[in-house]
């Protein structure tokens, strides 16, 4: 939230209660956002970590969807990729699992945000712990995150 509004772009937050010991952190999250914001759940975008030869990236998509590996390691030119492990993900991050926002993480990595964000005038991501979303343009998660937009979901 603070790097949103450090960026000067306006948002909403959305707060729901997590439940405690639940690991299904995107279903749980579309739930909420359903009954919170009206959100369908492919406007509910989750966010992975993955390593790309070696490097680690951001891989910002429907929650839904799937990524598609080989087509991230396309979009960053890269040859190989691989989720990265959660213990990794979450140091480089500086969020835990199921609250890992693609905005101001502890290491500003490379980013990729699936194309279909741009479908909607609004698109939700995790605000950095579970059971925190912010709503926002996705033009704008574009540019504060200096993401590439490429096809890196599949359905």
């Amino acid at each position: 939230m603070r790097a949103a509004a450090a960026a000067g772009v306006a948002h909403t937050v959305h707060a729901y209660e997590h439940a405690d010991g639940g690991t299904d952190f995107g279903a749980e999250a579309v739930r909420a956002m359903a009954g919170l914001a009206g959100a369908e759940p492919e406007q509910i975008f989750k966010t992975l970590l993955a390593d790309v030869d070696g490097q680690l990236h951001v891989a910002v998509l429907p929650v839904p969807w799937r990524l598609d590996l080989k087509a991230l390691a396309a979009a960053v030119g890269g040859r190989r990729a691989a989720m990265a492990e959660p213990a990794r993900a979450e140091r480089s991050s500086g969020y835990v699992l199921g609250g890992i926002s693609p905005l101001g993480q502890r290491t500003a990595l490379p980013t990729v945000v699936d194309e279909t964000a741009l479908l909607w005038d609004t698109v939700f991501v995790s605000a950095g712990r579970r059971g925190l979303e912010i709503g926002l343009a996705p033009q704008d998660l574009v540019r504060v995150t200096g993401a590439v937009v490429a096809e890196v979901a599949r359905g």
